[in-house]
């Protein structure tokens, strides 16, 4: 199976360790002589079925983890709670604990997909693994989530989503990457516009995003002037967080990044 992360420079092909299984040891063996040629670490397995439910126990264990902590940030949001104060404070204690933080929910060809098909295989063997179906289910309704908060930042600020100009910021799945396949924002454009927001878009790595029929905004600083709310949805590394918290009249973010940065109370986190 592969293991890449799209947009790390610190793991690659090469020095990321390589599973293989084979149909027969002969074939196991014909693998590891290929990918030893290109990879630093090869790790032969029984057959292509340890090999194949590694993968998607890798991608399930980050699915499972960050539905715990979306649905945290949930519970902190009724309790009145920083859930990032939280995980800051948990992720203090060097053993028995592994970050997750929350978000709009999650994208890519690989995380959102592979819960939902172990599970269909799970049934195929008359085995029903609720865990892992109810982690991506959590998952799938953290847009809407996000949506309803961005509601309240507005009503809170006396104004209506309906007619209300929203500039998302980050389209892809994840920062650094123009990947937009299962992308949460897309979800969440979505919904904004079925509640009558006016929803505009600025990512670098996105000029247009077919699925909602719109274009990138190229100038930011333009764009973050004539809304009236900027929503963090990708955390880019190229995003000026500081211009961001300074230029829109209010910001709502749904990455944690503009903690440690000071705002005059426009700013609201997830």
């Amino acid at each position: 199976p592969e293991r890449i992360d799209p947009g790390r420079t610190d793991f690659t092909v090469r020095t990321t360790p390589k599973l293989v299984g084979g149909m027969t040891p002969a074939c196991t063996e014909k693998a590891v002589a290929l990918y030893e040629a290109i990879c630093d670490r090869v790790v032969p397995l029984s057959g292509p079925e340890a090999a194949e439910l590694s993968k998607l126990l890798e991608n399930i264990f980050r699915s499972v983890n960050i539905a715990l902590v979306n649905e945290l940030a949930q519970l902190c949001d009724r309790l009145g709670v920083d859930v990032w104060e939280v995980i800051d404070a948990a992720a203090t204690k060097p053993f028995g604990f592994m970050r997750f933080d929350p978000g709009p929910g999650m994208g890519g060809h690989c995380l959102p997909v592979d819960p939902f098909y172990l599970a269909f295989k799970a049934r195929e063997h008359d085995f029903y693994p609720e865990f892992i179906e109810l982690a991506g289910k959590v998952n799938q309704s953290q847009p809407l989530f996000c949506v309803n908060r961005i509601e309240r930042v507005l009503n809170d600020n006396a104004k209506p989503v309906n007619g209300t100009t929203i500039l998302i910021l980050g389209v892809s799945y994840k920062g650094g990457v123009g990947d937009t396949r299962e992308s949460p924002a897309i979800k969440i454009i979505r919904l904004l516009r079925e509640l009558g927001a006016e929803v505009s878009y600025h990512d670098p790595h996105v000029p247009e995003l077919k699925e909602a029929g719109l274009s990138n905004s190229p100038d930011i600083g333009n764009a973050l002037d004539e809304v009236d709310l900027s929503v963090i949805v990708t955390a880019h590394p190229e995003f000026d967080w500081e211009e961001i918290i300074s230029r829109s009249p209010l910001v709502f973010d749904l990455r944690g990044v503009t903690r440690g940065f000071e705002d005059s109370g426009n700013v609201t986190r997830l």
